[in-house]
């Protein structure tokens, strides 16, 4: 296997990864949860996963022959929270659906290429980089603040505290 599909797999790999934290952390909320901010200038989470989806979709649409950033998203519009769970999700999915449609589309040769970011160019490695650290920024938040609204009934999407040692012993990594 040639280290561009590798680095195209991985990153797939990556993006299934944060995708499922997310889904499983917006899981274990309310739908006023999802739609309440912690601080009055903070966003909620449906407001970032509206952000997400529409990255996501403007960045990844004909993500080799036309400027990432798209004529028809309104960015500013994506963190007014307006959307119910059912709206978010779906807003949420078709981004996702875009990136792993395009991803899957892409060959190593692909890598070679530049393409464009709201007028500036990037090699495609550097804009699969900045839109990967782009989402896994709001990821982390999704599931922070999901972890915050969930208080005492959060489910934890890891490894749980003080489970490290019993986790690695189940994987037959025993540690001294």
């Amino acid at each position: 296997m040639t280290t561009g599909r590798l680095l195209l797999d991985a990153t797939l790999n990556s993006f299934e990864y944060h995708k499922g934290l997310a889904d499983r952390a917006m899981a274990q909320l309310s739908d006023d949860d999802l739609n309440t901010p912690l601080a009055p200038a903070g966003n909620s989470i449906a407001v970032l996963a509206k952000h997400v989806g529409g990255n996501l979709a403007s960045r990844w649409t004909d993500f080799l022959t036309t400027d990432g950033e798209k004529p028809w998203r309104h960015r500013d519009d994506e963190f007014v929270d307006d959307l119910d769970r059912d709206a978010v999700l779906q807003h949420w999915n078709r981004g996702w659906t875009v990136l792993f449609d395009t991803l899957r589309s892409l060959t190593p040769d692909d890598l070679d290429r530049t393409v464009t970011i709201r007028g500036e160019d990037h090699s495609v490695p550097m804009a699969i980089q900045r839109s990967l650290a782009h989402t896994a920024y709001h990821v982390g938040q999704i599931v922070e603040l999901a972890r915050l609204h969930a208080g005492d009934n959060w489910q934890t999407l890891s490894i749980p505290r003080g489970g490290s040692s019993n986790y690695n012993r189940q994987k037959g990594h025993e540690t001294t």
